[in-house]
């Protein structure tokens, strides 16, 4: 095929993802014509191997447990027997039905799709496995971030597991040491341990979730302790020797503070970051430059060379799928010439969605203080909530961080029931940059898990009432 027959678009994106996918209907959507690339499910794989699936996986284990503890609530429940091949066929469905879903949205929005591997041979055109350059006045790489493993730990997908061959497994081992306690780290641990498996979840800093603020590691450590989930913090996985009857895990304290110990288990996971998918795109050769495994862009997603934007994981932290989302519609938005909001990313919801649920949005108090604010804290407990109450989750609090002088909301952080919904209502006070007084004035229906929200705020204000 000559170069005057291949097909010519205004965008081509690579990669189906979050980012990618969003990025090419948001194009289309501005009247551009685009074509998408992809070399395997489309959905990527926050939908295929990663969000989704973890999430159907969290909501059968938590349910697993509300049942166990229905007799609390006055229900009898006898025989409970977990079945983790079923659960499992559950979180297939749903990524599955959301990968079609994908399809469709290609399909009702004109969006041309191209399977294959992809490489750029120069700025303008893409060929896919090697057939003829696509021509593109735009090219957008959002091929996404793949599991890393740690010197000694290289997974091999049967002892040393990724996340994604944990999510690939039909039948859970007896035993799992989980080397990480970010998000994805305690996620596993929750769900291997409500369907039976004996976890000990070993973290390289002094607490879990080292992102989060301190009192929310707390919580959750606490949690997982009354849960039977064995944590080591401090540490990392320094060997793992295999035995008749299993592995045999060492644990080093770091800096060496301390002996060693050996920890007995079926198997390993890895779960301590990721890299991105920069390999074989051409990009070096064009002059990309690549950090750390990571594309490097400017607050506009673009790499230096002209025509050439890259968005989410692909270009490192904050590695989060609504992210990529939002980063794919500024690329898009730029592409077809319209001006595109500044990205902030430390205006960014995360969260940490095993029981009890972790979330926030902006400044840690911690990083308050760093940054020169005049802090005021407002703390409210879920003990003092009457939803949280009446449905036996009251374990857990809200804490809002503000600025003194004007009151202006900096961050909010929540760990207890559905905590990753109650701070939206914060996300968008930022977003309108509202003050604690506009959230303390709110009418917030009652009973209700967001009275906590506004007792927070007025609890910064020195007004709380239900404590």
């Amino acid at each position: 095929m000559s170069n005057e027959q291949a097909p010519r678009h205004d965008v081509v994106v690579i990669g189906g993802g979050p980012g990618g996918y969003v990025a090419a209907i948001r194009a289309r959507q501005l009247g551009l014509n685009v074509g998408l690339v992809e070399k395997s499910e489309l959905g990527g794989t926050c939908l295929n191997w990663g969000c989704i699936p973890t999430k159907a996986l969290l909501y059968s284990a938590g349910l697993l447990d509300q049942i166990r503890q229905a007799g609390q609530y006055g229900i009898r429940v006898e025989g409970v027997q977990p079945d983790y091949p079923a659960a499992h066929r559950h979180s297939r469905r749903a990524a599955e039905r959301l990968s079609k879903g994908v399809e469709y949205l290609m399909r009702t929005n004109q969006i041309a799709v191209y399977r294959g591997s992809a490489y750029i041979p120069s700025p303008g055109r893409v060929q896919v496995d090697g057939a003829s350059a696509i021509a593109a006045r735009h090219i957008v790489v959002a091929t996404g971030a793949r599991p890393r493993g740690l010197p000694g730990l290289e997974p091999d997908g049967h002892r040393v597991l990724t996340s994604r061959d944990a999510l690939a497994m039909t039948e859970l081992p007896k035993s799992i040491v989980i080397v990480g306690g970010g998000a994805i780290g305690v996620e596993f641990a929750s769900i291997f341990r409500s369907f039976g498996v004996e976890v000990t979840l070993v973290e390289f800093m002094p607490r879990i979730l080292p992102a989060e603020e301190p009192e929310i590691s707390q919580e959750l450590a606490k949690s997982f302790q009354k849960r039977g989930i064995k944590v080591i913090t401090g540490a990392t996985v320094s060997a793992v020797d295999e035995e008749q009857d299993g592995l045999a895990v060492t644990v080093t304290p770091a800096e060496g503070q301390g002996e060693a110990r050996v920890v007995r288990a079926d198997r390993v996971l890895v779960a301590v970051g990721v890299t991105g998918n920069t390999e074989n795109l051409g990009l070096e050769a064009l002059g990309v430059r690549v950090d750390k495994g990571f594309i490097a862009v400017n607050e506009r997603m673009e790499t230096g060379v002209p025509g050439i934007f890259a968005i989410g994981d692909v270009t490192g932290p904050p590695l989060l799928a609504h992210v990529a989302s939002e980063q794919g519609v500024m690329g898009a938005d730029i592409s077809a010439g319209r001006g595109a909001r500044a990205f902030d990313p430390g205006n960014r919801p995360r969260a940490s969605y095993c029981p009890p649920l972790g979330a926030s949005v902006g400044l840690t108090e911690a990083q308050a203080r760093e940054a020169g604010y005049d802090v005021k804290i407002g703390v409210f407990p879920f003990r003092g909530n009457g939803m949280a109450v009446a449905t036996g989750r009251a374990e857990g609090f809200v804490k809002i961080v503000a600025e003194s002088r004007y009151d202006e909301i900096l961050g909010v952080h929540c760990i207890g029931p559905e905590a990753s919904e109650l701070i939206a209502e914060i996300g968008l006070g930022q977003t309108i940059e509202a003050t604690l007084h506009d959230v303390a004035a709110t009418v917030h229906a009652h009973p209700t898990l967001s009275e906590a929200v506004k007792e927070a705020a007025l609890a910064a204000l020195g007004e709380a009432v239900h404590i």
